[in-house]
């Protein structure tokens, strides 16, 4: 179904409608349409059912002099420590409710794939909740020669229409759809999940970015055994080869849904692709159809020995536990996993850009346009200042660009942006997105949002703007870090990304000392035309 199609009834009313209420109708839509993965970086694996999260925190009053005592005795209730194998827990006291969020973070996504292999980490993530040789079979003795069974017939099948031998393909269908059918019967489907239900548990999900692949989901504080069990064993003894191909076939419809049929999903791909040369941001973390297709059981085994390694794991806990009983338990549970060397990082430089890059497309779709400069990873000292800049621009009503695109000039029904996209571990962009209002160009919006661009290294950001956008960026952040499976997502992301969780909290004190200079300098340094990417998505006859 083509996403961006689903619009048009709601443009033709919006031409009926306020200009507020017509805001509100676009934004949805375009979230709707971006919640499939394709901004900011998350493709989200549709595996599980998503359930409601567990509230146990409520936000700590956000006034300046309160940061400072609320983040001190986030501090004090952690514990840190690391297993003999390699594999890191940090653990977060928080007794104000029997709940317990726990995340698992593998340090690995779309960037560490081989070449022909893309889309390799988000398939194991969906096969992740397939099960082990104990949980998601009736009998797995059974089950194990007929899922080897399958992966001959597969190669068996590929080399037959290599050949263009169609009787043989036929006949080898034939007996892989039997085999897979003998194989179903065999699967306790979902088991996993329904074990975490049964518990009490909520919130079973993953999802796969750039940089990383994510599992989590939340108890009662009365089941911290249960979940030692049940994650350790998820990695120690997986069954990656069940209901492999089927999985494919969810993976090939996700594709087609992000991308293929719908215009702004191929806009962002070829965008992605034009902005970065070598480094592997620029491919797409669900994976090129064909890449999808060739992947095989040992493709995904061999990337999950490589990077599933103890060292190349991390797990924070947070909410109503005893972090004695936590390490005893790790010890137990986790410490069965055997140390392996962790794979050596081999991510290409992106080389300087030179010149302004751009990629037109003409699809049937509401017209958009995208802009693009490249910026430093997070761990660079202006990695504050870029949010800053981001959120003056393009975070909410409030913002430059919507104030003006949207509501002086009404040029755009729509317009946002992310500083950090695709990802923010290595180089990456400032991005910016709008979707023009009827009766209007894409040239137009470009000349629009380059003005406003171009307010930023000319004219100095008042005093009063910078503290409203300080303050929200202060609050944005303290909201998330008031949900336990909140602050263990920032915890590990800090953990992982900057080598310590503590440059989470120092990232607020980052945040208070930008400087309208700072702005001024890294706007002049960043928005030149050499380092521009632009994007026009055209309207084309369906």
């Amino acid at each position: 179904m083509n996403q961006l199609n689903c619009l048009q009834p709601i443009l033709d009313l919006s031409k009926k409608v306020s200009l507020t209420l017509r805001w509100l109708l676009i934004t949805l839509s375009v979230l709707i349409i971006f919640w499939w993965g394709l901004l900011p970086e998350m493709a989200l694996a549709q595996t599980q059912r998503v359930l409601q999260p567990i509230k146990t925190q409520t936000t700590p009053n956000q006034n300046q002099s309160s940061i400072q005592p609320y983040l001190d005795r986030v501090i004090k209730q952690l514990t840190e420590f690391r297993l003999d194998n390699g594999l890191k827990f940090i653990v977060l006291e928080r007794h104000q409710a029997p709940v317990v969020s726990f995340l698992t973070y593998a340090n690995v996504g779309g960037v560490d794939e081989p070449d022909g292999k893309t889309g390799v980490a988000h398939f194991l993530e969906h096969l992740a909740f397939k099960g082990t040789t104990r949980i998601g079979t009736e009998d797995y003795k059974a089950e194990k020669p007929l899922l080897e069974k399958l992966e001959q017939l597969d190669a068996l099948i590929k080399t037959a229409k290599a050949n263009g031998k169609k009787d043989e393909v036929a006949r080898l269908q034939a007996e892989f759809e039997e085999v897979e059918s003998q194989a179903a019967k065999l699967v306790k489907q979902n088991e996993l999940g329904q074990i975490v239900e049964q518990a009490g548990g909520v919130g079973l999900n993953a999802n796969t970015s750039t940089e990383a692949t994510r599992y989590l989901y939340s108890f009662p504080a009365n089941k911290l055994e249960l979940w030692m069990s049940l994650e350790s064993e998820r990695f120690l003894d997986p069954v990656i080869r069940r209901e492999f191909y089927k999985e494919k076939d969810v993976i090939l419809e996700e594709r087609r849904m992000r991308v293929d049929n719908s215009p702004i999903g191929t806009m962002v791909e070829k965008f992605i692709d034009t902005a970065y040369k070598v480094h592997p941001y620029r491919r797409p973390i669900i994976g090129y159809d064909k890449d999808i297709r060739n992947l095989t059981p040992e493709d995904v085994q061999k990337f999950f020995d490589t990077h599933y390694v103890p060292s190349n794991i991390a797990i924070a806990i947070v909410g109503d536990v005893n972090p004695v009983e936590v390490k005893k338990l790790a010890q137990t549970y986790f410490g069965r996993y055997q140390a392996k060397t962790k794979a050596v990082e081999q991510i290409p430089v992106e080389p300087l850009q030179q010149q302004t890059r751009e990629v037109t497309l003409q699809l049937p779709s509401q017209p958009w346009y995208l802009e693009g400069y490249h910026r430093p990873a997070m761990t660079h000292p202006d990695n504050a200042a870029y949010q800053i800049i981001g959120s003056l621009l393009s975070d909410g009503r409030t913002s430059r660009l919507y104030k003006s695109l949207v509501e002086k000039q009404r040029l755009a029904l729509n317009a946002q942006g992310y500083s950090g996209f695709p990802g923010d571990k290595y180089p990456n962009l400032i991005f910016f997105y709008a979707l023009t209002a009827p009766g209007h160009t894409v040239d137009e919006l470009a000349v629009a949002l380059r003005q406003e661009i171009d307010k930023l290294k000319t004219e100095p950001v008042t005093a009063t703007e910078l503290q409203r956008v300080k303050t929200q960026a202060r609050a944005s952040l303290l909201r998330i870090l008031a949900s336990n499976m909140g602050m263990a997502e920032q915890l590990l992301e800090y953990e992982v990304k900057t080598g310590s969780w503590r440059n989470l909290f120092k990232q607020l004190d980052d945040i208070a000392a930008v400087t309208t200079v700072d702005i001024q300098r890294v706007a002049k340094k960043t928005f030149t035309p050499e380092n521009r990417t632009i994007g026009k998505l055209l309207s084309k006859e369906a």
